[in-house]
């Protein structure tokens, strides 16, 4: 288990299995969600809670099994985007957003087989998984998806996506494009 701190939030995480006193911070948490159909392959369980700074147990908890896990390169991940006090998580293919401020989730969502990163770029946040890269701006709401054929990376170039495929095929995708997804 690790505890990361950042601005007001203090956000408690473990990747594999629950906290001695899982018990303990689902009753004290305002909203305490559980995901356990990840389906028979699901192996692990991966656990989050967040408080505010200075209080003594969290406010929201999030524990979910997930597939696939990390015994194959897939770590679950979360970003807070603390202006809009919006959380973003993801592990296995589940990927799931919440407002810190209620808190309450926004939406629940699916990575293209297996969840990878979330990371921001200014306005918008950018989640990779192994078929797809999505964006979403930074009060959750989500601009597009697109299918990515492994080997794959990206890099952002001003208002650009370029994603590269085996190093020659190139793509680019604006952040801020909206379409349906």
């Amino acid at each position: 288990m690790f505890r990361v701190s950042l601005g007001e939030y203090e956000v408690v995480c473990q990747a594999d299995g629950l906290p001695l006193i899982h018990d303990r911070y689902e009753r004290e948490a305002k909203l305490a969600e559980r995901f356990d159909d990840a389906g028979p392959d699901a192996q692990s369980t991966c656990f989050c809670a967040v408080s505010r700074r200075g209080e003594a147990w969290p406010y929201l908890t999030i524990t979910q099994r997930y597939s696939p896990d990390f015994t194959v390169c897939f770590y679950p991940g979360l970003l807070i985007v603390p202006e809009t006090q919006v959380l973003f998580i993801g592990a296995g293919r589940r990927l799931l957003a919440y407002d810190l401020s209620a808190p309450s989730r926004l939406w629940e969502d699916e990575a293209d087989t297996g969840f990878w990163s979330w990371s921001r770029y200014g306005r918008f946040v950018l989640m990779a998984a192994e078929l797809e890269l999505a964006a979403w701006d930074v009060n959750g709401r989500k601009l597009w998806s697109r299918f990515v054929e492994p080997p794959w990376t990206y890099q952002v170039e001003g208002s650009s996506v370029v994603v590269k495929v085996e190093g020659w095929q190139i793509t680019r995708v604006s952040l801020a494009e909206e379409q349906p997804t």
